[in-house]
């Protein structure tokens, strides 16, 4: 069995999963809330909390799966992109787990986590697909030839479409994590009340940019007064939501044509949102093209992706693993 550990931001977590990747036997997510006097995550608080939870985070891992570590057969940590301190938590931890039961440890790429989380949705997909990573530091599309085989198509200029709707979220004055409050605030809302630009029309250009769409968002509330932007914000926050997924969608449906994909992956943690899921289970259903979006416990960060992307990714043998580091990008 694969123990899993992933600490590249404010997500403490912990799995345990079959050999072959493709079944969670537990995952475990501890979310750090000490951030949210802050607006944001504070990258010092994370590191402080990982290492005060993690033991705890993967005992858990190991009692939910109805197991312990003399049945771990391997141990898989990310260590690339991510808040560096984040990261060395969990990868020293991941370390003294693998060197003390003599076990190989895989170091995992963290978006390919993210895409390996489909597997998780759906046991029998196999690439070629192609998948978009949305999340609060990451926005790109990958055509995924063979698992471990992965080619940028297009990303974020700027802005990740996370990032964005926490943004838009705190100009909104709403709470923290930003995606969650904006949608809750947008129920209800008219989503065609307010036109906000979608960035970068062109037909064969898949990269995002969502800049220009924070500046609308910032003139149009400067133009209201308070009584204005308390009737109004169900209507901005759901024009705002609307915006960002009709980015989304736009790209992610226009390199599904380009690359001529049968399939269509979403992960990341904006792949939770509700409105961005209904609309492109409507649109593939048309099309017959195939859509696997992974349930909102999997988009987010958490372990199970990172052990599901472990089969594909290239075991360190002990104990040649002691010199392994992070890295943020």
């Amino acid at each position: 069995m694969i123990l899993a550990i992933e600490t590249s931001c404010d997500d403490t977590c912990a799995a345990v999963l079959e050999p072959d990747g493709r079944r969670a036997l537990s995952n475990v997510v501890h979310t750090q809330t000490e951030h949210a006097r802050y607006g944001g995550v504070v990258p010092e608080v994370a590191s402080r909390a990982h290492l005060e939870r993690l033991d705890g985070v993967v005992e858990k891992a190991l009692s939910d799966a109805g197991t312990d570590l003399e049945q771990i057969t391997s141990v898989a940590v990310t260590v690339r992109p991510g808040l560096i301190g984040a990261l060395l938590v969990g990868v020293a931890a991941a370390k003294g787990l693998a060197y003390a039961c003599r076990l190989p440890l895989v170091p995992v790429n963290h978006l390919e986590g993210h895409v390996a989380a489909a597997y998780l949705a759906d046991p029998r997909l196999e690439p070629p697909f192609v998948a978009l990573i949305a999340s609060g530091g990451h926005t790109a599309l990958y055509s995924v030839d063979e698992p471990h085989k992965m080619r940028l198509l297009g990303e974020t200029l700027d802005d990740a479409a996370g990032e964005a709707l926490d943004k838009g979220a705190r100009m909104l004055g709403l709470g923290f994590p930003g995606g969650p409050a904006l949608s809750k605030a947008a129920a209800g809302g008219d989503p065609a009340r307010y036109d906000f630009p979608v960035a970068l029309k062109e037909r064969n250009n898949l990269d995002f940019s969502f800049s220009g769409l924070k500046t609308s968002l910032l003139y149009k509330l400067r133009a209201l007064d308070e009584n204005q932007m308390r009737e109004e914000l169900p209507h901005l926050a759901a024009s705002y939501e609307a915006a960002v997924v009709e980015a989304l969608d736009r790209k992610l449906l226009r390199a599904a044509d380009l690359n001529e994909a049968s399939a269509m992956v979403v992960a990341g943690g904006v792949a939770a949102n509700a409105r961005l899921r209904e609309r492109l289970r409507k649109e593939c259903e048309e099309l017959g093209v195939k859509l696997v979006i992974p349930a909102p416990e999997l988009c987010t960060d958490n372990a199970a992706m990172i052990g599901a992307a472990a089969p594909y990714s290239k075991a360190a043998s002990f104990p040649d693993y002691l010199g392994l580091n992070a890295r943020s990008t």
